[in-house]
């Protein structure tokens, strides 16, 4: 009697823990996005888009928290974070917070890379990018999903900036990828590398005069209270990544993973789009509203023949010749 009422128990508790097991099993998957920006914004929207299309192609249960409004530090912290599989599964970050795991990286978003917005994704839609993608990936642990970005990018100023004259010794923070600085640099103007919440900080006590950001920057940033003078030197057309932790992506079921890599790439080029698409009506709209006052700037010929022969040299320095090449190609 006793050995049946064991067997029992026995019986009785694998049930229970074949049932617990069932029921964490059919728990849907939570994976976490971070962003530095608010809900109209361009990475919002686009990361947004992601997770749409990404529950769409899984076609299973799953949940999304998307972290806003730098609760989750900056883009460097979302990196690092994904680097280690903790915290953040997914964000959009600036290629200049990768070259701790690839010093190519940070050149796809240098100034001066591509002629114009057609050029500019060309480069994208041919995968031209895929070697530096491959290389974050294999070093960092992080994947490029998919490419957004496509803010044309203007220096922000306390004063007119009209041409190269007027350029010579302009304070002005940039990105902490050294191609900024060595560009900027050979341009005429005096470089500082600050972190990006401290941009309206810095030109408010004087520590610097000016910034360079796309339109959404700066209207998400208020940088036209700063730096009122939108000086149209039209220097670079970002690109930011959709990244996905590779530690978190080798976790997940194959249908969830091919879901992802679907979405990531059609995010990418929605967020593309949207944020080219509204560049142009933000700035005109700021304006209107007499936030900011864009000032023409007569000598972008020039400033891009000072910087081309630095973008080289650099190119060759950091083992991405073959890229640049590809690129003025095209």
């Amino acid at each position: 009697m006793k050995n049946m009422l064991r067997t029992l128990v026995r019986i009785v508790a694998a049930g229970a823990l074949l049932v617990s097991a069932e029921t964490v099993a059919q728990q849907p998957i939570t994976l976490h996005g971070a962003v530095q920006f608010n809900d109209g914004h361009a990475f919002n929207r686009a990361l947004e888009k992601f997770q749409e299309l990404t529950a769409k192609y899984y076609g299973k249960p799953i949940n999304f928290v998307l972290h806003k409004n730098s609760e989750l530090g900056l883009e460097k912290d979302y990196f690092a974070f994904m680097n280690q599989g903790i915290s953040v599964d997914y964000g959009i970050v600036s290629p200049a917070h990768m070259s701790t795991f690839s010093k190519a990286a940070p050149f796809i978003d240098a100034p001066f890379l591509f002629r114009d917005l057609d050029h500019w994704n060309k480069v994208l839609d041919a995968d031209t990018l895929k070697p530096i993608a491959d290389e974050v990936n294999a070093k960092g642990d992080v994947m490029l999903i998919g490419f957004a970005g496509g803010g044309t990018r203007n220096i922000f100023a306390n004063k007119p900036v009209r041409n190269l004259a007027e350029m010579k010794g302009l304070k002005v923070r940039v990105q902490g990828a050294p191609i900024w600085s060595k560009t900027f640099a050979a341009i005429g103007m005096s470089p500082t590398v600050i972190a990006y919440d401290e941009i309206y900080n810095a030109i408010q006590n004087g520590v610097i005069s000016a910034g360079e950001n796309e339109a959404a920057g700066v209207e998400a940033m208020k940088f036209y209270e700063v730096g009122p003078a939108l000086n149209m030197t039209q220097h670079a057309i970002t690109i930011r990544p959709i990244c996905f932790s590779g530690k978190t992506f080798k976790k997940l079921p194959p249908d969830l993973q091919a879901a992802i890599l679907k979405a990531g790439k059609e995010a990418g080029i929605y967020g593309r789009q949207l944020e080219s698409g509204d560049d142009s009506k933000k700035l005109d709209a700021m304006e209107a509203a007499g936030r900011l006052k864009k000032i023409p700037f007569a000598d972008r010929a020039q400033m891009k023949k000072l910087a081309d022969p630095v973008m080289a040299d650099y190119a060759k320095e950091i083992g991405a010749d073959a890229i640049y090449s590809k690129i003025n190609s095209m």
